[in-house]
């Protein structure tokens, strides 16, 4: 609970929204002072909205925050570090040419007599500094020589000083650390909360979420699922909060998918044995058959990326091999992987996916164009016959085909890039997070469309973080944990098997 007297943040009724995506929906979230508050969700949750809304990166349409008790407008991120709130994000911000004090009092030097820089005062204030939060290192050194640790131990630093700062916030800083190095960040963080300077600790590695912070808020899909006391809460009670279960009156799948179930190929279609990638996945065992939809469930952070990226050739395999009708593969690229079938709608959509400035029919030929090479061109009334066929199949909302996809939303963006990998009629498709971010409707239009493509004998990977969205429509779920495969379920599956699996705790 919200605690008046120690309340240093808080946000009351913060609505965003952008373009086809409704990102945050009247989300209350407190802060006190000298704690370490762990938000967590899985990708499209809405954290990264709400810490932009926090640090004055976007404004919010709706809603309220205070700082020590009176309410703010936070303008921008430098009228954040103004107000005393500061963020070192997952990548390192500084620059690694530079030495670490120069970095840490780039804008703040010393000088001799207005004139120079006072080189030995600079230093000796930058190892002051580092020295209250326990690292001692030679500060004459560019940082860029130093470990990705210690560069975040650098931006913590600079961020304490050049903004007094009140609040930190920490988004992702464990994931290029050693288990070494996150001990010795949470050492800082513990001190910094004795400080009483309030934490905030982005991270998708729930038991870090266990081992240093106070209390944990958990967003799901743009909304508050709610905020606890970390010591009231275990892995798999976090884990049920963080995919929950989304009300919908799509049920009627189950049918369909026991129909569908009808045409999976006995022969393996794709064969990967102890597939793997050093600091990526560890090696895995997978079987794709025509007709089958394989669900990966795990999250975020669990892998299931890293292994559509080994599938399609975005990453190259450094153990294992993989096969395809029974042919060993050598040509990991995704022009190989075209040429053989496999098809990969990314992640991130907007960064992987569309091409933004190109219209509708463009990006929806692309694939296609792609596979033919470009010495085959296709034609520009062949290409609109293909672009109205997918729109109207997948009842993409556009005017013409000519519009730019950028001012789709994001529902209809994601349909467009449907659309581009059915036109070159893959034999394999990788949906890698199909429905995020986009309305009921047009998720029940994409979860039936997969079930339907496995029933004209297409094999399909699907990846999702809604836990009841992979069982509506797998027919075998694989379960990702730590970037490795745990396990993997066939035929009717317990919800709650599934969660224990990917929580990490035993039946």
């Amino acid at each position: 609970m919200p605690d008046s007297d120690r309340d240093i943040i808080v946000m009351k009724g913060i609505d965003k929204s952008f373009p086809g995506v409704h990102a945050l929906q009247n989300v209350d979230f407190s802060l006190l002072k000298g704690e370490i508050h762990a938000l967590v969700g899985e990708n499209g949750a809405g954290k990264s909205t709400l810490i932009k809304v926090l640090t004055g990166v976007d404004r919010v349409d709706k809603g309220t925050i205070e700082l020590d008790g009176k309410t703010v407008v936070v303008r921008s991120p430098l009228h954040a570090q103004e107000l005393g709130i500061s963020t070192v994000y997952q990548e390192v911000n500084l620059c690694p040419n530079l030495t670490v004090a120069e970095n840490l009092l780039i804008g703040r030097q010393p000088s001799r007599f207005g004139i120079s820089v006072d080189w030995k005062k600079l230093n000796a204030r930058a190892r002051e500094y580092l020295k209250e939060l326990g690292v001692e290192i030679d500060v004459t050194r560019p940082l860029g020589s130093y470990s990705v640790a210690i560069q975040q131990m650098a931006a913590i630093a600079r961020a304490l000083v050049v903004s007094n700062a009140k609040v930190l916030i920490l988004d992702e800083p464990t994931s290029s650390l050693t288990a070494n190095e996150t001990a010795q960040l949470f050492a800082v963080m513990k001190k910094l909360r004795a400080n009483g300077i309030a934490v905030v600790f982005i991270t998708h590695f729930l038991d870090q979420v266990f081992a240093v912070s106070d209390r944990v808020t958990v967003l799901r899909n743009g909304a508050l699922v709610g905020t606890y006391e970390t010591s009231t809460l275990d892995a798999f009670l976090l884990t049920r909060l963080m995919l929950g279960r989304s009300i919908t009156d799509l049920d009627e799948m189950k049918a369909h998918k026991i129909e569908s179930s009808q045409h999976i190929r006995t022969e393996a279609l794709l064969q990967a044995d102890e597939l793997g990638l050093s600091n990526s996945i560890d090696p895995f065992t997978l079987t794709l058959h025509a007709g089958e939809v394989v669900g990966l469930a795990g999250l975020l952070g669990s892998g299931r990326t890293e292994v559509a990226n080994l599938l399609f050739g975005v990453d190259r395999p450094d153990a294992g091999s993989l096969t395809m009708d029974g042919k060993p593969v050598t040509d990991f690229t995704p022009a190989g992987s075209i040429k053989r079938g496999i098809a990969l709608c990314p992640e991130d959509r907007k960064v992987e996916g569309i091409i933004a400035d190109l219209s509708v029919r463009e990006n929806i030929v692309l694939a296609m164009q792609a596979g033919l090479g470009w010495f085959r061109r296709i034609g520009t009334q062949e290409q609109y016959e293909i672009a109205d066929k997918y729109i109207k199949l997948l009842n993409i909302s556009t005017p013409t085909a000519d519009q730019q996809i950028k001012n789709l939303s994001g529902g209809n963006q994601q349909k467009v890039i449907l659309a581009r990998w059915l036109a070159a009629n893959p034999r394999l498709l990788i949906l890698d997070e199909p429905t995020r971010g986009i309305d009921v409707g047009t998720k029940a239009d994409i979860q039936k469309l997969v079930l339907s493509l496995a029933e004209e004998g297409k094999a399909c990977v699907f990846i999702s973080s809604e836990l009841d969205e992979v069982l509506r429509t797998s027919h075998r779920i694989v379960v990702m944990r730590d970037r490795a495969k745990v396990t993997e379920f066939s035929g009717e599956v317990d919800e709650t098997e599934i969660m224990k699996a990917i929580a990490g705790r035993a039946s």
